[in-house]
């Protein structure tokens, strides 16, 4: 019998650890504005939203995004349900709906079956399915290393909107899934060992979190993912003008991530996102290991949002802008 493939060995990042570091990034694009013409963009590049927006009239906008990324868990059924959780979350995220998505696949055809692909692929149909979002088509390339995820097509009324600089001081932060995954997926890399709870929050969709938000009237949040918590936390703080306060007894954490922290299977992605907010972050008294845990690179992680939703801690609130821009307490 052949032994399994385990995918997380043709990766060099596993999942949203995979992206290019978010300071690298922001001055990539620095300067890249909109197309002439562009009176109907709601959201562009401003403040790194997680999807773009266009207004088509007065009770309807165009919401538009693409994610892919590298195997983050071995099976290929699990790895393809992940990205296309974590593709439809960017639409959820501006409090909209997705309605079409289109594949994107890169497979070393020469070195990994074709099967393989195939259970990906069907993975990606079924969390599509279960979000009432029409999979159709896409694009493959026959690429060096397995790289999975989904261009997707939603909608969201212009009143509903959820951007980053809506944020007022005052209001409390919530967020809709506990953090870890980052820490537990590179032990499940280096290790084998399987986490099914840490599977389980990447594949759920953020569908659910969503509608409470546009029905509690939300307009500030975003998703965590491959920025940590304190990446997204200081993007927010930094678009709309104000100091996140994060208490941090209230985050929660999936079981086994603190051990994986201490352990020391931290991913290189996390440890560039926690250099990347020392500058502008006041740890307190949180010492590394919490640290690294608040900068862990999520990947399909939940929403952080400027209000309170049902079932969701509360975990920290929005002040006015002080001399830091993200606050441990």
């Amino acid at each position: 019998m052949a032994e399994p493939v385990r995918l997380t060995r043709y990766s060099r990042g596993g999942g949203c650890a995979c992206k290019i570091p978010a300071g690298e990034l922001e001055a990539l694009v620095r300067g890249l504005g909109p197309a002439a013409g562009a009176a109907d963009l709601l959201v562009g590049l401003d403040h790194g939203d997680d999807a773009a927006v266009v207004r088509l009239d007065e009770r309807t906008a165009l919401v538009s995004t693409a994610d892919f990324f590298t195997p983050v868990v071995d099976d290929a059924y699990d790895w393809g349900r992940i990205a296309a959780a974590n593709a439809l979350s960017d639409v959820y995220a501006m409090g909209g709906v997705p309605l079409v998505a289109l594949n994107l696949l890169c497979w070393p055809r020469g070195v990994l079956p074709l099967e393989l692909a195939r259970e990906v692929l069907r993975g990606g149909r079924d969390v599509a399915r279960v979000a009432g979002c029409h999979l159709a088509g896409g694009h493959s390339v026959d690429d060096e290393g397995p790289k999975y995820g989904l261009a997707v097509t939603g909608t969201v009324r212009p009143a509903d909107l959820i951007t980053l600089d809506a944020g007022r001081a005052g209001q409390p932060l919530s967020l809709t899934k506990p953090l870890g995954v980052g820490v537990l997926n590179t032990r499940h890399k280096a290790t084998g060992e399987i986490f099914p709870a840490a599977v389980a929050a990447m594949t759920m969709l953020n569908r659910d979190a969503a509608r409470a938000a546009v029905a509690a009237g939300v307009r500030c949040g975003t998703d965590v993912t491959g920025f940590g918590l304190l990446g997204h936390a200081s993007k927010l703080a930094r678009a709309s003008r104000l100091t996140v306060a994060i208490d941090t007894a209230r985050v929660p954490y999936l079981a086994g991530a603190r051990q994986a922290a201490r352990d020391g299977y931290v991913s290189g992605g996390s440890r560039r996102n926690l250099d990347w907010v020392t500058p502008w972050t006041d740890f307190g008294s949180a010492g590394e290991a919490e640290r690294l845990l608040l900068a862990d690179a999520q990947t399909s992680g939940g929403l952080l949002v400027a209000g309170e939703l049902p079932g969701a801690p509360v975990i920290g609130e929005l002040l006015p802008r002080g001399e830091h821009r993200v606050v441990l307490r």
